[in-house]
């Protein structure tokens, strides 16, 4: 007999919560359950979505979905990957949480500049549950005028850019203000997408989502932010993003 993931992460939840372990209030579903749009757009970085996206996926009662200006594939950073958009900005009105990826240099800053774009963020903003961002995706929020005077994460060579768009650059792989979670940089969406999965459940649950992914990193260096990293270290770190 196979035992799915699928299989092993519904035991584990259903278990834990006949074990009432549940610490937070999970969201309210509607009869379609909770809405999670993730936000593509030309030139945006894979893992900013896709990070997210594989710790809620398989949240019970969770439906994710992907959006852009329009249906069909999106191409990431580097060009050399693409993303399916299943609905169209003008099909989507409504979401209980949205993510916002960040993107290379000429993708967020085309997409600052996206007046459409940024009026889309502001209105579903106005009925979402949860709003969030990876990486320079609060970029994008700031550009909304939806950080102004928050604390909020983003990429680390993107913190000056994000003050000067009215926000409070901080520390941390993620920072939560109000309904509002912004991620650091790339990886950091899936810190902050196990602690969306847990205001989406509960605490059990997610912490089955982290075996089931079996994130558990230990990575062979320790330069994994800018203040472990030295001088050149950080200039090849911006060379190899930027292509």
């Amino acid at each position: 007999m196979v035992t799915t993931r699928r299989a092993v992460l519904g035991a584990a939840a259903a278990g834990a919560l006949g074990m009432g372990f549940a610490t937070t209030a999970p969201a309210q579903a509607s009869e379609k359950g909770i809405q999670v749009a993730v936000l593509l757009y030309d030139g945006f970085t894979a893992l900013d979505a896709v990070g997210p996206y594989e710790t809620l996926c398989r949240l019970p009662g969770v439906r994710v979905f992907t959006v852009a200006r329009r249906t069909g594939p999106v191409r990431t950073d580097t060009g050399q990957l693409a993303l399916a958009a299943e609905r169209s900005l003008s099909d989507v009105r409504r979401a209980d949480v949205l993510v916002v990826p960040g993107g290379g240099n000429r993708g967020i800053i085309a997409a600052m500049d996206d007046a459409a774009l940024l009026d889309w963020i502001r209105r579903l903003h106005q009925h979402t549950t949860w709003t969030t961002s990876v990486c320079t995706g609060s970029l994008l929020l700031a550009s909304a005028g939806l950080l102004k005077g928050l604390p909020a994460a983003t990429y680390w060579a993107s913190r000056p850019y994000l003050e000067k768009l009215g926000a409070v650059p901080a520390p941390g792989r993620f920072v939560e203000t109000g309904k509002i979670i912004t991620a650091a940089g790339v990886s950091a969406g899936l810190d902050m997408g196990l602690h969306l999965a847990a205001r989406l459940s509960d605490e059990a649950t997610a912490r089955a989502m982290q075996l089931a992914i079996e994130y558990d990193p230990h990575p062979p260096f320790d330069s994994g932010s800018p203040e472990k990293a030295d001088e050149a270290t950080r200039r090849l770190a911006l060379k190899l993003v930027e292509g």
